[in-house]
């Protein structure tokens, strides 16, 4: 199929609000591609290429001066071949390469096709066809059942594969698809409550358990072959092996485990998030040492419990790994919420997480049941661009441009601006952000950096107002930089929703 298609199914779906309306053009789509395009066009509708980032940036793409083409001739196979040769270029004469690769396919593509590229390349492509919506329209083009392709997707964790099985499977291979240890499966989120109060009169009889400041886990075990996943399902294993150690002391063979690792000081109270996330980037195992608690168990020695209560999964874990367990206890009452919460808070972490006791694990989404609480409105949010700083910020990349995710569409898809900040930045931040940032930029204004939609950082807020100067309809109140989180991907970002909410408080 030419690219023309998918560019123009593209450009339909940013320009629509209707979540129907952007679900009939990319059925209709997915319809019309042949079975190896499929996987191939629901990575570029994305900006998520199956090649993942490929080593040319956004001043590579810029220097370009190309003549482009005046028909479409480019097929979606084509810039997938040239996606691969530019992943693949390495060493010397990969310059090279890479640069004749682009003058290949920007001469071959029409100006509007240019631009679809570079913004695929660039991970910058917003058409509002957030995954939710092109899970619905993948369930409508291969006529299957929406919660069948949504559970095969998380559990795949390839939403490529997924749409290929769903249009070209049966429905009994598309719920066939389950855990295997082994491969990483997308974690469960959480929404955020005000109070312990308030998130147990949302979900009732809940387990209410610490919050630790640290990374999140994924361990699987198939006899002594132990894996750990980060949240966005990076293997880690070698950077862990105390957690290794831990897992393999186990009486299982297979087990999948859900939880969080941190480091400790001297008096068994948490060190710094940064202390935990240092050891992420490291290929080596340094002085600090991580200790790992589990919170949830999704399958054990052949018997998946994604489906089970929390109770039935939260016994097996106390079987499996009693020493290992996060704090917390099952209760109804709204006082001993609040005491535990109390108690985690004098401990050194963030709070708890409330979690309805019969809840089922929801793979890769943010339910109702579970629900954090911190004493401090902290959120996740997508950083859009920074501006240049002045006076003793002169050379540095200082305020921040921030984007919560529109969840809905409603305000257009992809991530909303919702206001700025310069503050809570170190200088050893500054000075990170703004190297890093020039790395990643996909383009440049007078005195602004505007970066690909992938950098998350912990915003704290002191609460939302109302505004018309951002689309979302909402302005953080004294935003403040508390930590990038190297450890989630963009989709993990807090929602406009959420914030929204925050008005009626």
């Amino acid at each position: 199929m030419l690219l023309r298609a998918v560019v123009d199914t593209a450009e339909a779906v940013a320009a629509t609000r209707s979540r129907l309306a952007k679900i009939d053009a990319l059925a209709t789509l997915l319809r019309q591609l042949a079975p190896d395009e499929i996987p191939i066009a629901v990575g570029f509708l994305t900006a998520s290429p199956r090649q993942g980032r490929v080593g040319v940036g956004w001043r590579s793409l810029s220097s370009l001066d190309v003549p482009h083409a005046g028909e479409s001739t480019l097929t979606i196979t084509d810039v997938d071949s040239a996606l691969d040769a530019l992943a693949g270029a390495s060493g010397a004469g990969s310059a090279a390469v890479r640069a004749d690769t682009l003058r290949g396919v920007a001469s071959r593509a029409t100006t509007a096709e240019w631009d679809f590229v570079t913004r695929v390349i660039l991970g910058e492509l917003r058409t509002g066809a957030l995954e939710g919506v092109l899970l619905d329209a993948i369930a409508r083009a291969g006529e299957r059942e929406p919660d069948a392709v949504r559970r095969a997707a998380m559990l795949s964790g390839d939403l490529g594969a997924t749409a290929l099985l769903a249009l070209t499977g049966t429905p009994a291979e598309l719920e066939a698809v389950g855990l295997v240890v082994g491969r990483g499966v997308l974690p469960m989120l959480a929404s955020t409550a005000a109070t312990p109060s308030d998130a147990l009169a949302a979900v009732g009889e809940a387990s209410v358990e610490y919050k630790l400041d640290g990374a999140r886990i994924q361990v699987h075990r198939h006899a002594d072959d132990v894996r750990i996943f980060t949240r966005t399902l990076a293997d880690i294993t070698h950077r862990l092996p105390e957690v290794v150690e831990v897992v393999k002391g186990m009486p299982v063979t297979d087990v999948i485990l859900d939880g969080e690792t941190l480091a400790l000081d001297e008096n068994d109270a948490p060190r710094p998030f940064q202390d935990t996330m240092s050891r992420f980037g490291a290929e080596l195992a340094r002085e600090t040492v991580l200790h790992p608690w589990f919170f949830d168990v999704l399958h054990v020695d052949g018997r998946d419990l994604l489906d089970e209560p929390l109770r039935v999964r939260r016994d097996e874990l106390g079987r499996i790994a009693p020493a290992h367990r996060i704090p917390g206890e099952v209760t109804a009452d709204a006082a001993v919420a609040e005491r535990i919460a109390a108690e985690a808070l004098a401990a050194g972490h963030e709070g708890v997480v409330v979690k309805a006791i019969d809840s089922p694990y929801a793979a890769g989404r943010r339910g109702a049941s579970w629900i954090k609480v911190k004493p401090v409105h902290t959120f996740d949010l997508v950083v859009l661009a920074a501006e240049w700083g002045y006076g003793r910020r002169q050379g540095w990349l200082s305020n921040l441009h921030l984007g919560a995710l529109d969840e809905t569409g409603e305000f257009g898809g992809g991530f909303v601006m919702v206001g700025k900040t310069f503050k809570g930045l170190t200088d050893a931040l500054l000075k990170w952000q703004t190297e890093r940032f020039q790395e990643l930029a996909v383009r440049e204004t007078p005195g602004t950096v505007w970066l690909p939609h992938e950098i998350v950082v912990e915003i704290a807020i002191d609460g939302v107002q109302r505004s018309t100067r951002y689309p979302g309809g909402i302005a953080l109140r004294f935003a403040r930089v508390k930590r990038y989180r190297d450890d989630k991907l963009p989709g993990d970002a807090d929602t406009v929703q959420t914030l929204r909410e925050m008005l009626k408080g």
